[in-house]
């Protein structure tokens, strides 16, 4: 075990190593030299107080000016309240029974204080937070420590300050700088005017200025890149050494039978990513292809024609969908697409055909089990489901092609499952319908072959969006339920998206049984969660009821929601659908895939807790036919707040592209090897996947060079050392897998 490997109870001791274990996930000597600062201060800069986020672990650099000690009434006990200042807004630090503080807490004093962000009457405040003094006169210790340099200020936890951190740190370069290892090879460091690791992890935690700080970010974003796209380029190596069956498409076959059938023209968007399919198809190594697009681009409809070519050549395909709402459509739409050719082995069925099942888990025992047999013999050329795919007892004559919808909504696990039911790896299409940055798709999905569809099919109307800001201006709230009522007036049908399911939802339900009762994913984006301001979601359940005895009386309304029955939920689709219901009211398990081209107009309640993806995808629901789109965004939130300029931004612009751009910089960029790619935590530390697209690009030309010579990486002994820290057990074993 190496010196970085080593446990932080040798260094800093077994309480305070418990400490950084349990709040900050840093357990050896290496972690913790690797957590950098998260941003700087210089001496009399003083904090931005207005910026603090309510419930967040903060800490401010700040000035006292005025400390007060009130008793309490009626009852033994004091109150010491501090008020500090950036200079334009004051923050309120409290202190209960704790009066011997007045003789440190002077006004004047400049310091940097640590806790969570409270509100009391309104006003933000630290309770009992850490604090060290920076004044020259108090003689701290952190005065001395960061005179004359900048002072970093680090992730940290309640439990475990910036500056205490900041002191453990210290510690840890003073002992151990000398083991650093050195992953980079010379050549790649003295190419790129990279300096040597040591060196950048000492100026990235003691910066005399800018100038340092810009040097040890420039190598560590590097190091970032690079160990990533090595890590991705061994996975391509290795996926191109396997062995295929090669499936291409008969000329006369179904293919060109279903293709003669299409009452349109593909566009050249579709026409390119089917050719660069098709060619992957009939390799002899496994296709790995990422195909993504705009909502409603088809590509479904290119998904299909993977399919159908590779029955063509005698194997077998499956389509893996997330929800049973979205398998039941993609079933229904195909077989629609398809008619007699979906009928193979059938009465009334074309010769050409072959048989497309459906298998969910709710499906009753005789279906399931002649969908099973349908599979294992070989008469079903296509399989659509959803996990229930993924069981042992599921078998296939040749599986040819897994087509992985959704794929943000699966773990590698389940994908690896299903592609292991072939006797030779099977070819893999992963679509998914939220565009992704050029450089995101490079980093998260680096190991894929990247296909887009930017274009959208002829007869896609446009759709108008539009902000509702329902408490600064109810009457555009009351004019939003006119326009759905006109638009069922004129024959058409709308959409009314909530947050939530009900107010019978279990408020402390945890997460992980709530979504085992959900296959949606009905948790809100963005609820404001901790502030006491905020009144609880709007619910699928009470708005139906409000809408029904009030603006929207007399129309039919149904709702939706993933606590539905399956049975409950086909019906209600399969009406929605024909057009017997005129407002679905539905939480987000209409998000993707369905397609109900009569349906023209949307409102999506509470607006603000989505993401902005989201939103974008939830709109792509209306304007599927030759009537123009409407989307109404509702919301509380009041003009210049942060959620309202994402809202404004969802209205301004129907491109995709940018939209996911506008949400990865509110959201950062996710773990991007690990499975919670939800962008609550970064393993990213200095990489920006949106911002250092040259770094990202450049890193993957010389890895890619670097495994061609050297897979194994048996002459970088510190790269395969790097490589083993940033792939730790479950990483590695979700690389292998994916």
């Amino acid at each position: 075990m190496g010196a970085l490997d080593e446990p932080l109870t040798k260094l800093v001791g077994d309480r305070t190593a418990k400490v950084l274990a349990d709040s900050l996930k840093l357990r050896t000597v290496g972690d913790l030299l690797h957590h950098y600062p998260r941003r700087y201060v210089e001496r009399g800069q003083l904090t931005s107080l207005d910026e603090l986020e309510i419930d967040e672990h903060v800490t401010v650099l700040a000035r006292i000016e005025k400390v007060t000690l009130i008793p309490f009434r009626g009852r033994k006990g004091d109150r010491l309240e501090v008020v500090v200042t950036d200079g334009r807004s004051r923050l309120s630090l409290v202190f209960f029974n704790q009066g011997w503080r007045q003789k440190e807490l002077k006004s004047g004093a400049q310091g940097l204080f640590a806790g969570k962000v409270g509100v009391f009457n309104r006003s933000r405040q630290l309770v009992s937070p850490d604090y060290q003094l920076l004044d020259e006169d108090a003689g701290s210790d952190a005065a001395r420590q960061f005179a004359g340099r900048l002072i970093p200020v680090y992730g940290a936890s309640a439990q475990m300050p910036s500056w205490k951190l900041s002191i453990c740190i210290e510690t840890a370069l003073t002992k151990h700088l000398a083991d650093v290892g050195e992953p980079l090879p010379a050549e790649l460091r003295e190419r790129h005017g990279l300096i040597p690791l040591p060196e950048a992890l000492e100026l990235i935690h003691r910066p005399r200025g800018q100038a340092d700080r810009e040097l040890a970010q420039s190598r560590l974003r590097w190091d970032e890149a690079f160990v990533l796209q090595v890590a991705l380029a061994q996975r391509r190596a290795a996926e191109s050494a396997l062995p295929a069956v090669p499936r291409r498409a008969r000329a006369g076959g179904l293919l060109d039978a279903f293709d003669a059938r299409l009452p349109f023209t593909l566009t050249e968007g579709q026409q390119k990513v089917s050719a660069e399919i098709a060619a992957d198809l009939a390799s002899e190594h496994p296709m790995h292809r990422l195909l993504q697009g705009e909502v409603g681009s088809g590509k479904t409809l290119v998904a299909l024609r993977a399919m159908l070519a590779v029955v063509d050549a005698g194997g077998q395909a499956v389509l893996l969908a997330p929800t049973e709402v979205l398998a039941q459509q993609h079933h229904r739409s195909i077989v629609e697409m398809m008619g007699d050719l979906a009928e193979g082995g059938m009465l009334g069925g074309s010769d050409l055909g072959t048989r497309v099942v459906l298998l969910t888990g709710s499906m009753g025992v005789p279906a399931r089990r002649q969908a099973l047999l349908d599979m294992a013999c070989g008469d079903a050329g296509i399989a659509i489901g959803t996990h229930a795919l993924i069981e042992d007892k599921v078998q296939f004559q040749d599986l040819g092609l897994v087509v992985v919808d959704e794929q943000h909504r699966f773990g590698v696990e389940q994908r690896d499952a299903l592609r292991a039911k072939g006797e030779q790896p099977p070819h893999l299409l992963v679509m998914t319908a939220t565009p992704i940055p050029r450089t995101v798709a490079m980093t998260v999905f680096g190991d894929l072959e990247t296909s887009v569809l930017d274009q959208l099919p002829a007869g896609r109307s446009p759709i108008s969006t539009h902000v509702v800001p329902a408490l600064e201006k109810p009457n555009f709230l009351t004019r939003a339920w006119e326009r759905v009522r006109e638009e069922v007036t004129k024959g058409h049908q709308a959409y009314v998206v909530c947050p939530r399911i009900g107010d019978e939802e279990p408020a402390a339900e945890p997460k992980k049984k709530r979504k085992a009762a959900e296959e949606d994913l009905e948790d809100v984006a963005d609820a404001g969660a901790g502030s006491d301001e905020r009144r609880p979601p709007l619910s699928v359940v009470e708005t139906a009821g409000k809408l029904v005895g009030g603006p929207l009386q007399g129309l039919r309304v149904e709702i939706l929601h993933g606590r539905l029955a399956p049975e409950a939920k086909d019906e209600v689709m399969r009406r929605f659908t024909a057009g017997e219901v005129d407002v679905l009211v539905a939480t987000t398990v209409i998000e993707v895939g369905v397609n109900v081209p009569n349906s023209t107009a949307m409102v999506i309640m509470d607006a603000d807790r989505f993401g902005v993806s989201q939103l974008h995808q939830l709109r792509g629901r209306v304007g599927r036919g030759s009537a123009a789109g409407l989307c109404l965004l509702v919301s509380d939130m009041p003009a210049g707040s942060a959620a309202r300029a994402r809202l404004d931004a969802v209205a301004g612009t129907l491109d995709g592209f940018e939209l996911s751009r506008i949400d990865l910089e509110q959201r950062r960029e996710g773990d991007v090897l690990g499975q919670a790619q939800s962008g609550v935590k970064s393993s990213l530390k200095v990489l920006s996947v949106l911002e250092d697209e040259e770094v990202i690009l450049t890193a993957r030309t010389e890895a890619t060079r670097l495994v061609a010579e050297d897979r194994e990486l048996a002459a970088h002994p510190e790269l395969r050392t790097a490589l083993e820290s940033l792939l730790d057990e479950d990483r590695a074993a979700y690389m292998e897998k994916g």
